[in-house]
């Protein structure tokens, strides 16, 4: 489970990501990054939408796979970020180890800068 301190609270938190975010973009999934400058610990979001999926069964088993995923790889995301991850549609047929195993990837290959 991805610790409190490393969770984004607030939708306010979630909008300001969503408008002034620079957006990196996977296969399934893009990820919204605004730079606190604090050096702090980093925060993540995660949107899964109705139009992903109907069932909240399926979305919260996509929200589970990504948290975890996201809290194995912490080392690899840039310290003092508050990072929204947006879900596309083809992530609905994914496995629960597909989408760990591509956020785990993306987030070991991209040039957060």
């Amino acid at each position: 489970m991805l610790a409190s301190e490393h969770r984004l609270k607030g939708e306010s938190a979630f909008e300001k990501i969503r408008k002034e975010g620079k957006l990196f973009q996977g296969q399934n999934f893009g990820i919204a990054i605004i730079n606190r400058d604090d050096g702090g610990k980093s925060r993540f979001g995660f949107v899964v939408s109705k139009k992903i999926a109907k069932s909240a069964v399926h979305r919260n088993r996509i929200k589970r796979a990504l948290r975890e995923s996201v809290r194995r790889n912490l080392n690899h995301f840039p310290k003092g970020i508050d990072a929204v991850i947006l879900t596309k549609k083809s992530i609905f047929k994914k496995t629960t180890e597909e989408i760990m195993r591509e956020l785990e990837i993306f987030a070991r290959e991209t040039k957060w800068k």
